[in-house]
């Protein structure tokens, strides 16, 4: 998966994620919303079939790092999530 940066300001982050899909998209998006920096975590996908999702960031902090954060607390929710499911 590919990361394109469009628009880096102090506070506001717009980029696009190729290869992603909703389901990736709406759970970086929520988990985006758990930062209380965050004041806006939106994602667009112009076309289903030939658009990436295109994201806009803002926060009270850096971007960059509640994108990182975010991206570390959802891959330890699939960790979990993934040992829940090895004992079945």
């Amino acid at each position: 998966m590919e990361l394109k940066i469009l628009e880096k300001k102090k506070g506001r982050l717009v980029f696009e994620l190729a290869n992603a899909n909703h389901t990736l998209c709406n759970a970086l998006r929520d988990e985006l919303w758990n930062d209380k920096q965050v004041t806006v975590a939106t994602y667009a996908v112009r076309h289903p079939l030939t658009s990436t999702p295109r994201f806009i960031l803002e926060t009270a902090g850096e971007p960059m790092k509640a994108l990182q954060e975010a991206s570390k607390r959802l891959q330890k929710k699939n960790k979990e999530l993934e040992k829940a499911f090895a004992g079945l």
